[in-house]
């Protein structure tokens, strides 16, 4: 398969020609392919906007916050045309930070890169080249090099950011630009990614979104309500502790705790009168029922947890069990 679009044309329709280099045999005659894809790039690359678009359903946290992502999450996309089971690994964005919360996040990156069979390194348009670079010196894997948020430059702008990465082309296996807002070819993303994944039976089931657990889920969608509600308001070292999940046969019973630092920072939490937290509380419930079954009952409750990010202890008693 070419390694990029501009190897036949200086027009972005040349990228078509990957197209034509992957097997149109039916999949019905196509042995199943699967493997493990980590999406990988700096924070706010997009990766988990990407992975929500590619699946259809908001399961990956997004949020204009940096560092929203802090676990692995995995989402399962098949692609029928090469009777392929893509399973998207979402990783925190490569960044190296003291705290112990950032070398966690790290942590969870690195390991995701020797764990999978194929990486897609996502790159925004308008970023320097010499960040790519800084990804070449920790990973030396097959990857796809995905130019995203496309839709921010003109055609011409987005070949002349492909150029400038043909450079690189012996470590990449494809170099593609790809918008979610402007809508370039989701068939020919996953085609391209399927082409490289190997023959292997499907690791999950067919129905299957996603093999992460419904609570680690619906905590996820807590934090991105929190962020989405407060996001200029309340810093970065702000987290969700899930105490109690009820599954019922009608109703699921959650019952969280949002963790704060500061006891100032608990008080915007809340909000005057508790508007904030119900706010929060409204919105996370809503995201939950779009994936819920059954009726949500969900509590939520602030607290303080001095230096939390910092603590090993208290990191471990949020969730984030890890040895460095």
């Amino acid at each position: 398969m070419s390694k990029s679009c501009l190897e036949s044309s200086t027009n972005l329709e040349s990228c078509e020609n990957i197209e034509s280099q992957v097997s149109l045999e039916s999949s019905l005659n196509l042995p199943t392919r699967s493997g493990f894809v980590a999406t990988l790039g700096r924070p706010n690359a997009g990766k988990s906007t990407l992975l929500n678009h590619l699946l259809g359903e908001n399961l990956a946290l997004v949020s204009h916050k940096a560092n929203a992502t802090r676990k692995q999450l995995q989402i399962i996309v098949p692609y029928a045309p090469l009777n392929a089971q893509i399973v998207f690994v979402d990783t925190p964005g490569i960044h190296h930070q003291e705290k112990l919360l950032n070398q966690y996040m790290l942590s969870q990156a690195l390991k995701a890169m020797g764990d999978c069979d194929l990486a897609l390194y996502l790159a925004p348009i308008t970023d320097d080249v010499k960040h790519y670079q800084h990804f070449l010196e920790l990973y030396q894997g097959k990857h796809i090099l995905l130019l995203s948020k496309s839709d921010t430059c003109s055609n011409e702008a987005i070949l002349a950011k492909m150029a400038e990465y043909q450079k690189f082309d012996k470590h990449f296996l494809a170099l593609l630009p790809f918008s979610v807002k402007k809508g370039f070819d989701r068939d020919l993303l996953l085609k391209t990614i399927a082409s490289f994944l190997p023959q292997s039976p499907f690791y999950y089931d067919d129905e299957l979104l996603t093999p992460t657990s419904t609570k680690e889920i619906y905590k996820e969608m807590i934090r991105e309500s929190l962020f989405e509600n407060l996001s200029d308001e309340i810093p970065y070292e702000a987290d969700v502790m899930l105490k109690r999940f009820e599954e019922g046969e009608k109703l699921d019973r959650i019952f969280a705790e949002i963790i704060v630092e500061k006891q100032s920072q608990k008080g915007v939490v809340i909000g005057k009168g508790g508007s904030s937290i119900k706010r929060i509380s409204k919105c996370a419930r809503e995201k939950i029922l779009a994936l819920s079954p059954r009726s949500v009952y969900l509590k939520l409750d602030v607290s303080v947890y001095k230096g939390w990010s910092k603590q090993k202890d208290l990191l471990k008693k949020i969730g984030y069990d890890f040895t460095l």
